[in-house]
């Protein structure tokens, strides 16, 4: 079964998960028309290579035009022109970035395969409800209200302002007119009129004044407040959001909120700060006695001043994490002289800095890291930030080119470089930037997240289990000696995030029974709801008589997977993950040749199959192979093997294994007959027993 065909089989629940992150970007008609063709297209691989991007652009416009011209013989007129509508404007919208188009594709597919797996779960994980409660919406609608209402108090001080220069104009030009009357018409009646006159007008700008300055200090208390606390703690959030979805975790968004928030004050502020520069003007042209303007105008201009510098401040950070092209699925994991792209935006979109901000790179600037190896940066590290960098307008760069060299001064160290200790060495991407703007000038820094350095492929799977758990335990974006005391992580969410490795890296996660096995093979526990568990439990002791740790084990079962198995775990044809208690429990009261799949405990990367069968007195036998590891799988695909496998019945004689699939745990035991095509090669009707 498709994932497309699976996802549109979910409760209403989830689907509605599904509608919110399918938009003009990528509209759900196209992902519903082509679905098989976009599942078999390597997304992934094409959004970090920008030759395989194009080609699977044109590809994809060519597909919508067959299936332009298949509607068009059907005559439907809705149809066809919705087809027509999306055609121009994914040409439009992705032509001159084609990578684009591949990373929107890839994040669409890949949570599809994580709602999918949350589907499968018993509860909602700790780490997922937590990014999704009720609390964060209503902050995320407050804040906009808020700047809203801020954007339009700035509106009307705008008004203020002209109506005090207009007023002030008047009385201006009515002094001026007394001031050239002769001496006598001063002593007149029209004269004392006209000084009464002049006398409510002085007093009317001066109150004109006082309240434009009231409603500014209002304003800019009310956006200091704003910043300081929602805005702030919603950008915080967006950050811990993007945490969790490097690791894979749900998808982050809500940055083009943010950015439309951004803007929007920093666009108020400036707005301020001219107001308030025109008032200046009009004290300067015509002060009194008791003039509120020269009092209180310096103070709140060097108050929206600092507003200005901290919202430009906060507003520079990563939106794509540093990652190699050819390890989309492991960011932050980086290999010397190996290409890595990493993506900054400017969340303040303003017209007169495009092109005018030069971000600059470097790596571990000032900082104390666990390591004694340093680095430098090769390739173009400065680049300016402009509009047309993104396709949905923000001000953006990205680097594409970068290489991290390790300097020669540190070879004296490489007998640090045992497999733990430098995947447990953390390093900081910096990017620099300076603002000039409107007589500003203003330093920007910002930091990737902790990112693993290695030199070896061999190295790379403990460097992810590093960033797994420094981004599962700490909010925290710069801890760079985090390793030196690393906290232990509750169970529960590190086995959410065990299901996230799995439907992220090979399109299925893991269910509950199978994710208490693997709480069962961590601790002594059966329930996986509580407790915790340590950083060495995990990934540095080896697990109870294996020459292996827990994580290595898990690791050669993804690659197993992904290369040799693959469309039998996505169909949910492999159990995976069960005891051997649980397996001749499950087969007990089967009948002969039954059997299941599952990983091996013993050997690394390995997958095993027993079968049931009876004695000639009746006696219940369990028979298992040698597990099939990831050399003899290369040499035969796994499917070929279970095919071809025949056992001997006491009673029939020469018979084909039957197949046990590992489904949904709400479903009872039953016969049901399946036709598969996997890896090029047809099971025979096969009898299948589900789990319930």
């Amino acid at each position: 079964m498709s994932q497309w065909n699976q996802v549109q089989q979910l409760e209403i629940k989830f689907l509605e998960q599904v509608d919110q992150f399918y938009d003009d970007n990528f509209p759900m008609e196209i992902r519903h028309l082509l679905a098989q063709w976009i599942e078999n297209q390597d997304w992934e691989a094409a959004s970090n290579n920008e030759t395989m991007a194009t080609i699977l652009l044109q590809n994809l416009l060519i597909q919508l035009d067959e299936q332009l011209g298949r509607v068009s013989k059907e005559k439907n007129l809705l149809l066809i022109h919705n087809l027509k509508r999306i055609r121009k404007v994914l040409q439009g919208k992705f032509h001159g970035n084609p990578m684009h188009v591949a990373v929107v594709i890839s994040n669409c597919l890949r949570e599809e395969r994580r709602i999918l797996a949350a589907a499968n779960m018993p509860v909602q994980g700790p780490l997922e409800k937590s990014l999704q409660s009720s609390s964060v919406s209503e902050r995320q609608r407050n804040v906009e209200h808020k700047v809203t209402a801020i954007k339009n108090s700035v509106q009307m001080t705008e008004q203020d302002t002209k109506y005090l220069e207009d007023l002030q104009d008047e009385f201006d030009y009515r002094y001026k007119t007394i001031q050239t009357m002769d001496q006598g018409d001063k002593n007149s009646l029209l004269m004392n009129q006209e000084v009464l006159t002049l006398q409510e007008m002085l007093n009317s700008l001066d109150f004109k004044r006082k309240e434009a300055l009231s409603k500014m200090t209002q304003i800019v208390n009310e956006t200091d407040l704003l910043m300081n606390s929602m805005l702030i703690e919603e950008l915080q959030d967006w950050k811990r959001r993007q945490q969790i979805a490097c690791i894979g975790g749900p998808l982050h968004n809500g940055l083009d909120q943010l950015q439309n928030c951004f803007t929007l004050l920093a666009e108020s502020l400036f707005q301020l700060r001219r107001q308030l520069e025109k008032l200046e003007e009009q004290s300067t042209k015509m002060t009194y006695e008791g003039d509120p303007i020269p009092v209180q105008r310096i103070h709140l201009l060097e108050r929206v001043t600092f507003l200005i510098y901290n919202l430009f401040k906060n507003s520079f950070v990563v939106e794509r994490q540093p990652c190699m092209p050819t390890h989309p699925q492991r960011p932050m994991v980086l290999k010397t002289l190996i290409q890595f792209t990493v993506k900054l935006r400017l969340l303040i979109k303003l017209p007169e800095l495009n092109y005018q901000v030069k971000v600059k790179a470097s790596i571990d600037k000032n900082v104390s890291t666990l390591s004694n190896r340093r680095f430098v940066l090769c390739g173009t590290h400065v680049k300016a930030m402009s509009i047309e960098e993104s396709s949905n307008g923000s001000l953006s760069v990205e680097f594409r080119h970068l290489q991290p060299k390790e300097m020669k001064s540190s070879a004296g160290n490489k007998g640090n470089e045992g497999c733990h200790m430098v995947t447990e060495e953390l390093h900081s991407i910096t990017f620099e930037t300076q603002i000039c703007l409107y007589g500003l000038t203003i330093d920007l820094e910002t930091s990737s997240l902790p990112v693993v350095m290695i030199s070896n492929v061999s190295q790379l799977p403990n460097a992810w289990a590093s960033i797994i758990w420094y981004n599962v335990s700490t909010n925290d974006s710069q801890n760079l000696v985090f390793f030196n005391n690393p906290p232990s992580a509750t169970l529960s969410q590190l086995l959410e995030v065990m299901s996230w490795q799995f439907s992220s890296y090979v399109g299925r996660g893991l269910n509950s029974d199978q994710l208490n096995m693997l709480a069962e093979k961590l601790t002594v526990q059966s329930s996986y709801s509580d407790g915790h568990l340590t950083w060495a439990k995990f990934c540095k002791e080896h697990l109870p008589g294996k020459p292996f740790t827990f994580w290595t084990w898990l690791e050669a079962i993804l690659d197993l997977i992904k290369k040799h198995i693959l469309p039998l775990w996505i169909d949910g044809y492999v159990m995976g993950f069960v005891s051997k208690e649980k397996e001749r429990l499950l087969l007990k009261d089967k009948m002969p040749g039954t059997f299941l799949l599952r990983f091996s405990e013993s050997h690394l990367g390995g997958i095993t199959f027993t079968w049931v069968d009876h004695s000639e007195n009746g006696e219940v036998r369990f028979h298992s192979v040698e597990p099939y590891n990831k050399g003899r799988l290369s040499a035969l695909p796994f499917a070929d093997i279970l095919r071809d496998y025949k056992f001997q019945d006491q009673q029939k004689g020469e018979t084909k294994v039957m197949f046990l699939p590992f489904l949904s745990p709400f479903q009872q035991f039953g016969v049901i007959q399946q036709n598969r095509n996997l890896h090029q090669t047809s099971f025979p009707c096969l009898q299948a027993y589900m789990q319930c």
